[in-house]
């Protein structure tokens, strides 16, 4: 046989092996589940059936007529579709104010709780000086303290530099970020150290090594800093609470509170005022979860 012959030999043969090979892994996709799989699968789809009923309890609620929305017994499914409720919490409510409010503030808790959880981080993990010991205790001891207990001291603190009422008095008193310092000191002492001693010999200084290689290493993480502390402000609720009697000045969850009447709590328009606050949280969740998850991987958290 030839050479050339050979060679269309072996590659009808090489084509039919790959073939072969598809045909396998094609088979093996169809296989049956197994009944772990079922089970699991399952259980999955009840856990999140479980997640979601009080989401579409709160929508059908929304689209029911205040009487109806407080019958006894109760009923899932409204006898008479209406989105009363909707027009009447943006007719009589501020909610447009509110929703700004709260957007200013918590994009600004977010801006700040970043820029200091870097800084301190880094300082933490990469610096050696006098009493770092002790400061880096002092620090995790705000992980054991709750915000409840501070609420009274940090209002006296706020009401005797007169930033009751601002917005400054809502955001400042958020930016103590000590569970957040500590992730991103956890994440900063896994970089390797050479790649920062080889920018020490090329000429960089602390801070460009900082900005040019340990953040844009650090993305995954500050993108979970920043989620999660968005979050944790947009849902705040005691804090401006506290700090804020202007109506001009309330947050979503401060302002869907005063959704009621004479004849009490008007729950149609509750829901619809819930679902509106919950509606941003809903999308950062949907279009940031990958960074979620790879933040929370990539924190030194996930094995402690």
């Amino acid at each position: 046989m030839s050479t050339a012959a050979q060679i269309r030999a072996e590659a009808r043969a090489g084509d039919g092996t790959g073939a072969g090979d598809a045909a396998r892994i094609r088979a093996k996709a169809r296989r049956p589940w197994t009944p772990s799989q079922i089970v699991l699968t399952l259980l999955g789809a009840a856990v999140s059936a479980v997640f979601l009923a009080p989401l579409v309890w709160a929508l059908f609620t929304s689209l029911k007529s205040e009487t109806e929305a407080v019958e006894v017994p109760t009923h899932w499914l409204p006898k008479d579709w209406t989105t009363q409720a909707w027009s009447a919490i943006f007719e009589t409510g501020n909610i447009t104010n509110w929703f700004v409010n709260s957007l200013v503030v918590s994009v600004c808790v977010t801006a700040v709780v970043l820029s200091v959880s870097a800084l301190a981080g880094y300082g933490f993990a990469r610096t050696e000086f006098r009493g770092k010991g002790f400061l880096l205790g002092l620090v995790m001891t705000g992980l054991m303290v709750s915000p409840a207990v501070l609420g009274v001291p940090l209002f006296t603190t706020v009401q005797q530099m007169g930033m009751v009422d601002t917005y400054w008095g809502m955001i400042l008193p958020q930016c103590a970020p000590a569970a957040m310092v500590y992730i991103l000191y956890k994440f900063f002492q896994g970089i390797p150290r050479e790649l920062e001693e080889a920018a020490f010999i090329d000429g960089a200084g602390r801070w460009r090594v900082f900005f040019t290689i340990v953040l844009p290493l650090s993305r995954p993480s500050l993108a979970a800093v920043g989620i999660f502390t968005f979050i944790a402000s947009w849902n705040n609720f005691l804090w401006p609470y506290m700090v804020t009697n202007n109506p001009d000045l309330m947050t979503m969850p401060n302002g869907i509170a005063t959704v009621m009447n004479s004849y009490g709590i008007q729950w149609a328009q509750l829901m619809a005022g819930g679902l509106m606050a919950g509606l941003p949280l809903i999308i950062v969740f949907v279009f940031f979860q990958r960074q979620i998850v790879a933040g929370v991987a990539h924190t030194g958290l996930a094995g402690q």
